[in-house]
């Protein structure tokens, strides 16, 4: 510091008002409400479905997971083992459905009737009936092994001994109605059938502790089937023939009756019946009525031939033209004419050959038109002879209509007395039909369903299986882990990795810092290749480019709440910002709890406080105070909080801190202000409006979520210009992250530290300072000449 500057910010503590030509500044002016100059922005991401995500969820809480998993297949083991050893065994049955048949008042849809047998049977075979005929068959009800099983080793026979219940006392207490309905129960409830697809086959399964009862009771269910089938099939045929029989008597009186009644009305009204069961009238109205029919058909084709002849077209006439004598006539007049017309170049029609031609011709032409008028003359006799038909016959049916309508008054009562004959012989005949058919299968008796394979006894139990229950039990462990995942993540309401603080406050993350011990923090600060500086640099890059014009000329670094790293990620970004040749000034505008003078290792003096408030203790009024001093990092000054005041906000709050701010962003290339925590205070709202961007500490594993992003709108709504979040405190070494952050804790960080190329030149050590001060683009390496040159020119 040079020493004009500081006699001159000495007197201004001393004494009068700091003014904005004290530093030689313009006040402050008001920001633009405009497009932000710096801040990397937020694109919010799309949320969809990452198995890499739930990867590292499972990394992250592995043990839990594990020892979920373990309990789920320990219960597995032991619900396996206190489970008692089952048997199955199968027995296959057909099922012949009824084949189709068509009667003369039935006809049986062979599709249909075929599902109904089969459900039918299934039914059966699962009714509490077929249950009580197997019970009886195979004597279940006295097998006290049946109807009270041994247990193996389960909660239920554990109490059922510790109470002294017994078996054989409780068989022997039942009685024979109690002791039916339990095997009952038993016998349906280990029943399983079902019919095989596309096939007529129902498969009878039961299940039992015992093996040979296993077998037993499924072969003894397809056996009763039959039996029940075959019992129910004879005793319906049976009453249905006594039944058909009487009905056939019955059907047949009343048949006969009926029959007498007809013949002997048709004796007395004189009515004959023809084989066909007509009257002999309407018999001959038929035959009348056709032979009209053709008669007139006959007559309108003579009247036709007739209109074609007085047209002169009687050549034409199908019967002229089918005369072989007139054809021949045609063809020797049509010679003797081509012969005549051919001599009649050489001789005149004088002569006597063409003479003897000629009367030939007309010879033969007077035959023609004889041959002619004869066939025409026959039409019109055979014309005349089809209208005297149609007239006779249409008079004939006149008297036969005459005496079909006398007739029809006889024939009412006849028709009726006829239906009714009719249909005592339709179903006389049915039924008939229907008793020889009940006594032929009376006589068969076709089984309904026959044995394909009977049930053998099983070599092995089908249950408990271990494999089985350990999957299930691996299953319902999973859904549990994964359930208590969840409700974990829900509850955890701390940051753990960097997408979360970017998916919660919407801030890109600018630099990942690492958890160091409290110990260790000044060794690994120290150390220019830890994990701890590399991340810094970082930090100071994504600061540097964030901007258009580079890094701001005021900084603000606060954090939600007290303990989260800011004063330190203050102190190294000032110190690798003064790395690269910029001259930085960090003021500790915490005021209520300072501790960069801490890290600085200077006592905390006259700082920012006196500053503000232009007052400096008794004992120093009379000498010359330093302000702004020496750190024992490079290119690095310091303002001290100074002393404590009693009203910090106020003096946040007043303009003497935006002239000082300013003031001190005109010397330096980079003011960093450590702030106050923004949780209950104002103190950070009103830092962040003097400072170009602000910078967020987040602190991993500790902030709740909902109080960092409370802070976040804190700060926007006071006009801060959030540029990005830091997240500090971040283990590195746990497995829970990704390949992302991974690499700030492997071999990124030794990248360069050893191998060729890299060994520093013989008697030369390497300064970490100028390992880091690359000048980024853009930048301006600094000389300490150029320093102080600009101090003594009234720089610093």
């Amino acid at each position: 510091m040079n020493q004009d500057g500081v006699p001159r910010l000495a007197r201004s503590a001393t004494g009068g008002e700091i003014t904005a030509s004290t530093y030689g500044v313009a006040p402050a002016l008001p920001r633009a409400e405009a497009e932000p100059i710096y801040g990397l922005g937020w694109d919010e991401k799309e949320e969809r479905f990452n198995p890499v995500e739930i990867f590292f969820y499972i990394l992250r809480h592995r043990w839990l997971i594990a020892s979920i998993i373990a309990v789920g297949l320990a219960i597995g083991v032991v619900v396996t083992l206190a489970q008692t050893k089952m048997y199955r065994a199968k027995a296959l049955l057909e099922i012949v459905p009824p084949s189709a048949r068509v009667m003369q008042d039935l006809q049986v849809v062979s599709e249909t009737a075929d599902q109904r047998t089969y459900r039918t049977a299934l039914e059966k075979l699962r009714g509490r009936e077929m249950a009580q005929r197997v019970v009886h068959e195979l004597g279940l009800t006295e097998r006290q092994a049946f109807l009270f099983p041994a247990g193996g080793f389960s909660l239920k026979n554990l109490i059922k001994r510790a109470t002294g219940g017994s078996s054989s006392k409780q068989f022997a207490a039942m009685g024979p109605e109690e002791r039916e309905r339990r095997a009952v129960q038993i016998v349906r409830a280990g029943l399983a059938t079902r019919l095989l697809f596309g096939t007529s086959i129902i498969s009878i399964t039961f299940s039992s502790h015992d093996k040979e009862i296993a077998r037993q009771v499924a072969n003894q269910f397809a056996s009763s089937y039959i039996a029940q089938r075959l019992d129910q099939t004879g005793e319906a045929s049976k009453l249905a023939r006594e039944f058909i029989g009487e009905q056939v008597e019955e059907v047949k009186n009343k048949l006969q009756t009926a029959e007498k009644s007809l013949v002997d009305y048709a004796k007395a009204q004189g009515i004959t019946i023809s084989e066909e069961q007509d009257s002999l009238i309407s018999d001959q109205i038929k035959s009348i009525n056709e032979a009209l029919s053709a008669a007139i058909q006959e007559r309108l084709l003579n009247e036709r031939l007739v209109e074609q002849i007085n047209a002169g077209k009687a050549t034409n006439l199908e019967a002229v033209l089918n005369n072989e004598a007139i054809q021949k006539n045609r063809s020797r007049i049509a010679e003797l004419r081509g012969q005549y017309q051919q001599k009649r170049r050489k001789f005149k029609p004088s002569y006597p050959e063409m003479l003897e031609l000629s009367g030939q011709i007309k010879e033969l032409s007077k035959l023609l038109k004889q041959d002619v008028t004869a066939i025409a003359n026959g039409v019109r006799l055979q014309l005349q002879g089809s209208v005297k038909k149609v007239e006779d016959l249409r008079q004939k049916l006149t008297e036969l209509e005459s005496q079909q309508a006398k007739y029809q008054d006889k024939n009412i009562r006849y028709t009726i007395l006829k239906r009714e004959v009719d249909a005592y012989r339709s179903q006389y005949q049915s039924l008939i039909s229907k008793l020889n058919e009940l006594g032929v299968s009376s006589e068969i008796k076709s089984k309904s369903a026959s044995v394909v394979q009977n049930a053998v006894t099983p070599d092995r139990p089908y249950s408990p299986r271990l494999a089985l229950n350990l999957l299930l039990a691996f299953a319902a462990s999973v859904l549990a882990a994964g359930g208590s995942v969840y409700v974990y993540e829900l509850l955890n309401n701390t940051f753990s990795n960097p997408d979360q603080v970017e998916q919660e406050l919407k801030l890109p993350v600018l630099g990942v810092l690492p958890f160091v011990e409290e110990g260790k923090l000044k060794e690994y600060a120290n150390d220019p290749k830890s994990a701890f500086s590399e991340a810094y640099r970082t930090l100071r890059t994504s600061i540097h480019f964030s901007g258009i014009e580079g890094a701001p000329r005021s900084l603000l670094v606060t954090s939600t709440e007290p303990g989260e790293g800011k004063s330190s990620t203050s102190m190294k970004l000032a110190e690798e910002f003064g790395a690269l040749g910029l001259k930085v000034a960090i003021i500790d505008a915490d005021l209520r709890k300072p501790t960069m003078h801490r890290h600085a290792g200077i006592p905390n003096g006259l700082g920012l406080s006196n500053v503000l408030t232009n007052t400096v203790p008794i004992d120093q009024a009379d000498k010359e105070v330093q302000i702004i001093r020496t750190t024992p990092w490079p290119n690095v000054w310091l303002i001290t909080a100074g002393t404590p005041p009693p009203n910090p906000a106020n003096l946040l709050a007043a303009q003497k801190m935006g002239l000082f701010v300013e003031g001190c962003a005109k010397q330096f290339d980079l003011v960093i202000i450590d702030s106050p925590p923004v949780i209950g205070l104002a103190d950070a709202l009103l830092l962040s409006r003097l400072a170009e961007a602000t910078l967020v500490v987040v602190s991993s594993h500790q902030v709740a979520r909902s109080s960092a992003k409370n802070a976040i709108k804190r700060l926007r709504n006071a006009g801060a210009h959030v540029i990005g979040a830091a997240l500090s405190k971040f283990k590195m070494d746990r497995m829970e992250y990704n390949y992302t952050y991974r690499y700030m804790n492997t071999g990124y960080l030794t990248y360069g530290s050893s191998g060729e190329g890299n060994e520093p030149e013989p008697g030369k050590e390497s300064s970490d300072h100028e390992e880091a001060s690359t000048i980024l683009p853009g930048e301006k390496r600094l000389s300490m000449d150029d320093i102080f040159s600009r101090i003594r020119g009234g720089g610093v």
